[in-house]
């Protein structure tokens, strides 16, 4: 782990557009730790992917998973497992491999709108906190094995597994980030049709808010809160759900708000934490400079926040909200890149956000 006066971060690129906005999120993370007067990081570059294939041989090598054991959080590029040669499919996505290993419980999905870029719903402004390590998740749900299996060549299962240790710990954490906002948090399940397993989720998360008393606590099911949120995504505040619930609303909060171009999260335990846009590598735009790295750098302010919190180190706090406003100015000055119906460039835009980054 870092000491006091450094902070090591690790850097995996990844597949498809991975370098590109990889790299416009380490620049403009630079940029932000020199104005806030934080210490500098240093970078630790990491193998992932297919450049790791043709390497070593394995889309999430040892040598990486080991470097990440020493660090306190990363930044994670796109993996594209899809492109991978057939005996490399049946790996584990590396990004779920990087989860389960390091118990990185939470996915903290924030989706907002912001003027400058148009939105579906202009009042988007919440936040999606998902149980990241069970549910229908075959690839992290189980010790060993998969939680997913074929009995007959005609049949195939899947498991869902809820405990309550994990409801208890992402509770919490929605809980605190609920109060740290607009004191609302709705828990998001499915016990009309799943009483035990989204019974438990919903009964454990209003066990834990019960030691909230300042917050304004609610319950919706799944299919409900989806119509809800394209209705009226201004009622919502904090979200806490189960992992496929939380996959999924995440992705249609995003697209109200903005785009997936937009769309932050972080991957945290209490100990460690990992920066990952929620987008895919789009391999048509790699190498072309035109990949929007929004999303990547907002993440990266998470990260950088989040580091701030758990080191008490505020100048990393406020690295990260010199980027979030930097990013949000630039969008506000009518600057985007071609997804969001802009002109500018990858590396356009990361240099309009990192000289913006020093205005705060």
């Amino acid at each position: 782990m870092v000491t006091s006066d450094m902070v090591r971060l690790g850097l995996i690129d990844g597949d498809g557009i991975g370098p590109e906005v990889v790299r416009a999120a380490r620049e403009v993370a630079d940029e932000a730790l020199g104005a806030a007067g934080a210490p500098a990081a240093e970078w630790v570059r990491l193998p992932m992917g297919q450049g790791a294939i043709d390497e070593f041989n394995d889309p999430l090598p040892l040598v990486t998973l080991h470097a990440l054991a020493e660090l306190d959080g990363w930044i994670l590029g796109p993996h594209d497992n899809a492109s991978y040669a057939p005996e490399f499919r049946t790996f584990a996505p590396p990004g779920g491999a990087i989860r389960k290993r390091f118990g990185l419980f939470a996915n903290i999905r924030p989706a907002r709108a912001f003027p400058g870029v148009r939105a579906v719903a202009p009042e988007t402004d919440l936040v999606i906190v998902r149980e990241n390590t069970e549910g229908f998740y075959a690839d992290r749900n189980m010790f060993a094995g998969s939680g997913e299996f074929r009995p007959t060549p005609d049949v195939a299962m899947s498991v869902g597994v809820i405990t309550r240790e994990a409801c208890t710990r992402i509770a919490h954490e929605a809980c605190a980030l609920a109060s740290a906002r607009r004191r609302h948090l709705t828990i998001v399940h499915k016990a009309n049709v799943l009483p035990m397993t989204m019974g438990l989720f919903r009964d454990v998360c209003y066990e834990v808010a019960a030691g909230y008393p300042d917050l304004r606590v609610d319950d919706e099911h799944v299919d409900a809160a989806a119509a809800h949120l394209v209705r009226a995504p201004g009622d919502y505040d904090v979200v806490v759900t189960e992992n496929l619930f939380g996959d999924i609303l995440s992705d249609l909060a995003a697209e109200l708000g903005a785009s997936l171009g937009t769309a932050a999260s972080l991957n945290c335990s209490r100990t460690q934490a990992m920066a990952q846009a929620v987008h895919g590598a789009a391999p048509v735009l790699a190498g072309h400079n035109r990949a929007n790295p929004a999303a990547l750098q907002l993440s990266t302010a998470m990260l950088l926040r989040w580091l701030g919190s758990h080191r008490k180190e505020p100048t990393f706090t406020h690295a990260g909200e010199r980027i979030e406003r930097a990013v949000a100015a630039v969008f506000e000055a009518g600057i985007a890149t071609a997804d969001l119906g802009g002109l500018a460039s990858t590396s356009e835009f990361t240099e309009q956000v990192r000289a913006r980054v020093h205005r705060w």
